[in-house]
């Protein structure tokens, strides 16, 4: 059976073939030799909408994908991590922050790129910030200030306005991502 699908990642060695595994529905990588069946699974990127006196924290990022466009502080989620650990070591890393997480924001899905997205909302512990490694610059934005046509991934606009959708309310449900988007960049601009 071949796959169609042009983001298939490569072969995990040279024995590994596609195809469905006994048992399985899906098509997979696995060893001629051995059989051994090779999982690629999706990567979990958590990370936070950072609140501070009514501003929010952002990065301007300093790696590609997006270098020089404004991002939240995200990244991918570390094994052996908890999502809530990951978020604030993304926090840390990108823009040398200490954050206190109040609650999940949203759960996003981008499956062109295979990612699903753990955003939270938080607040800085102490109003202490600069560029990590990962940054050219962070900064707080006022609402009015936000540079919503620099962002970088669609998910930045979802979860800031989900954020903001919240920022009053103590208790509610996490989000999903908005009708009809898949994280597709910018396939609609904000409202």
């Amino acid at each position: 059976m071949s796959n169609a699908r042009s983001n298939v990642p490569p072969p995990p060695g040279p024995r590994f073939v596609r195809k469905v595994p006994e048992g399985d529905t899906s098509e997979r990588y696995v060893c001629g030799d051995c059989g051994h069946v090779y999982y690629t699974n999706p990567k979990i990127v958590v990370g936070s909408v950072v609140a501070h006196d009514g501003r929010i924290l952002m990065c301007r990022r300093a790696i590609e994908p997006r270098k020089g466009f404004w991002t939240l502080p995200a990244g991918f989620l570390e094994e052996h991590e908890t999502p809530e650990e990951g978020a604030r070591r993304e926090a840390m890393e990108e823009a040398r922050a200490t954050i206190v997480l109040d609650a999940l924001l949203a759960v996003y899905s981008v499956p062109r790129i295979s990612q699903v997205q753990l955003m939270y909302r938080a607040r800085l512990e102490k109003p202490e910030y600069s560029a990590g490694p990962e940054s050219l610059e962070v900064a707080l934005f006022a609402w009015s200030e936000i540079p919503w046509d620099e962002a970088a991934f669609p998910s930045v606009h979802w979860a800031l306005n989900h954020y903001w959708e919240t920022r009053n309310q103590r208790v509610f449900a996490p989000f999903v991502n908005p009708v009809g988007e898949t994280g597709n960049l910018f396939s609609k601009r904000r409202a």
